[in-house]
């Protein structure tokens, strides 16, 4: 029988513009917004994507502290989500969760037309 080597999968590897971070974030709330530790192993993912080390110096906290806060074991504050986000060009944003359909436009009538 063939012997198969598989690596590692990591996805921070495919991570390579904003749009695919943007693209991995959103997915990563569909499928696991109620889990903050989910969400922070997120953000952690994206910050080796960007530099690690780059992210320490741009938020002030150490690498070390990151990777326990980012690991997905570590219980960050929001103020380090919200440090984390702003050095890594992003932004925290709220949407209801049952956002209402799109309505189609109103066609405009002249006063006294039907």
């Amino acid at each position: 029988m063939t012997e198969v080597t598989l690596s590692r999968y990591d996805p921070a590897d495919y991570l390579e513009s904003e749009e695919d971070i943007a693209g991995f974030l959103e997915a990563v709330m569909e499928e696991g917004g109620d889990d903050p530790a989910f969400v922070a192993h997120a953000l952690g993912v994206v910050a080796r994507a960007r530099n690690m080390s780059q992210l320490a110096r741009d938020t002030g906290i150490s690498r070390e502290g990151l990777n326990k806060a980012l690991s997905g074991e570590g219980n960050p504050t929001l103020d380090t989500i919200l440090k984390v986000a702003k050095a890594l060009g992003l932004r925290l944003s709220f949407q209801p969760r049952n956002a209402p359909t799109e309505k189609a436009p109103r066609e405009l009538t002249a006063a006294g037309e039907d």
